[in-house]
């Protein structure tokens, strides 16, 4: 019999294997978004004052940082140097009162920046002299951040608050991956259907989302606040979902079509949304219009913007909200019901058809909503679920596969080892070690973290 186990144990191998081999520009291209997404992790704490916001409104992208000594003082007339991947320079700029520069840049790329450590003040020094100068990667619309670490810093304490930071990307990437893979669970549990288009859907809304916010203005249109933007976006991603169920795999089942057929079909029709993706948004990254450029707010060693932290707390809201509503309500206690034994439900009087509309409903707007959050976070791209799929499924399988809370417990694994391994491997690996993970949980405890043994005849 095939299993979901199987296949994402086996693409996942052979994902680990072409990663390897193909070298880190490979691994570069595939880990790009989660990299960017970990900005803060790199022990920035960037405020943006009214001088350096309107310099951000007026620049597409740009690099802009700011400077402390060991005291946590500004530090003010130091000079920067910003210079493309050829070498020519782009711009330069010299800190403020304040200690913040910013300096925009023409167009997205890897950018060198160089500090001037003869316009340090007498006695300030730079903690790591080997790290400047310091590339930086910009995204489209993006204005990155450059972090110059100055003053002796003792070793312990310096891993321990780079260890808290990536903690807390990892809660906020794990809430992230949890959240579209408790559709994907649901779907799975309740039809046995592996949903290769599932990572598509959170595409679509990450980039319908970028459409009434941004990209109607372009046209000459409103521009829609983000939140309501979200809004339309889930509810016209939900209603994808209903259509998608409604209208091509109940029929499909009807028709007694199997598994295989069906993940088969799955797979086609993830690709057709992509490519649809591709010909009207194009392939580069989108950037949201609301929320950028907002002040850290520092809590001990770790610097979270209020964007990050309404994420967060939204995610932890929607997630407790699902397990209310597989628990107290009569919708979830179906859903319970059909996953265990779809026959014996429809015998006892339940809807089947009518319960698996709901997850996918359910499912579509969880998969929006996880793709608006990562769009606000990083960026919005066509390919961007792809990316993100086979996270989604070590997600499901790590934590037990058919259980909607085993999923949230494996997202939060995998965001955790995604973004600790950074502090002792590339970045550009961080996905592989989330991988190995799951194979090695999955030797000692097959069923998953919260899966049950069952029993095969």
């Amino acid at each position: 019999m095939l299993r979901l186990r199987h296949i994402v144990v086996a693409v996942g191998v052979t994902w680990l294997l072409a990663l390897l081999v193909g070298g880190p520009a490979m691994a570069t291209s595939a880990a790009m978004p989660a990299a960017t997404s970990a900005g803060p992790s790199a022990g920035a704490s960037l405020v943006s004052s009214g001088g350096l916001v309107a310099a951000q409104e007026e620049a597409d992208q740009g690099v802009r940082g700011m400077l402390r000594d060991g005291e946590g003082e500004p530090i003010p007339d130091v000079t920067l140097t910003v210079s493309d991947s050829a070498g020519d320079e782009v711009g330069q700029a010299t800190t403020d009162a304040d200690g913040q520069w910013m300096i925009p840049v023409p167009e997205p790329g890897t950018y060198t920046i160089l500090l001037d450590e003869g316009t340090l003040p007498e006695g300030a020094e730079l903690q790591d002299p080997e790290r400047n100068p310091l590339e930086v990667q910009v995204t489209s619309g993006r204005v990155a951040p450059a972090v110059f670490q100055l003053g002796e810093e003792e070793e312990g304490r310096q891993q321990i608050q780079a260890f808290l930071r990536s903690v807390a990307n990892g809660i906020k990437f794990g809430l992230i991956i949890a959240m579209t893979a408790v559709g994907l669970s649901l779907v799975f549990s309740t039809t046995r259907l592996i949903n290769f288009a599932h990572g598509d859907l959170v595409a679509t809304g990450a980039l319908l989302a970028w459409f009434f916010n941004v990209g109607l203005a372009n046209m000459g249109g409103p521009s829609i606040h983000l939140i309501p933007a979200s809004i339309i976006t889930i509810v016209l991603v939900a209603l994808l979902g209903a259509g998608l169920e409604r209208g091509l795999f109940r029929p499909l089942r009807q028709r007694r079509l199997g598994i295989f057929q069906l993940l088969i079909i799955t797979i086609g029709v993830g690709l057709a949304i992509r490519h649809v993706l591709l010909l009207f948004f194009g392939g580069s990254p989108r950037t949201y219009r609301d929320f950028v450029g907002q002040e850290a707010v520092q809590m001990g060693p770790v610097s979270l913007t209020p964007r990050d932290m309404t994420i967060m707390g939204l995610s932890v809201l929607l997630l407790g909200g699902v397990a209310m509503m597989l628990q107290r309500t009569r919708m979830g206690k179906s859903i319970r019901a059909v996953a265990d034994n779809p026959a014996l439900a429809s015998a006892s009087g339940i809807d089947v058809d009518r319960v698996i509309l709901t997850v996918w409903i359910l499912g579509a707007g969880l998969a929006a909503t996880g793709g608006i959050f990562f769009g606000s976070a990083v960026s919005a791209d066509w390919f961007m679920g792809f990316r993100l799929l086979l996270l989604m499924f070590a997600a499901v399988i790590l934590g037990g596969i058919g259980t909607a809370y085993g999923a949230m417990a494996g997202g939060l694994v995998i965001g955790l080892v995604t973004e600790l391994s950074v502090l002792w491997f590339p970045p550009e690996l961080k996905f592989m070690w989330a991988l190995l993970a799951l194979i090695v949980v999955l030797l000692v405890r097959p069923q998953g973290i919260l899966g049950r043994r069952e029993r095969v005849g």
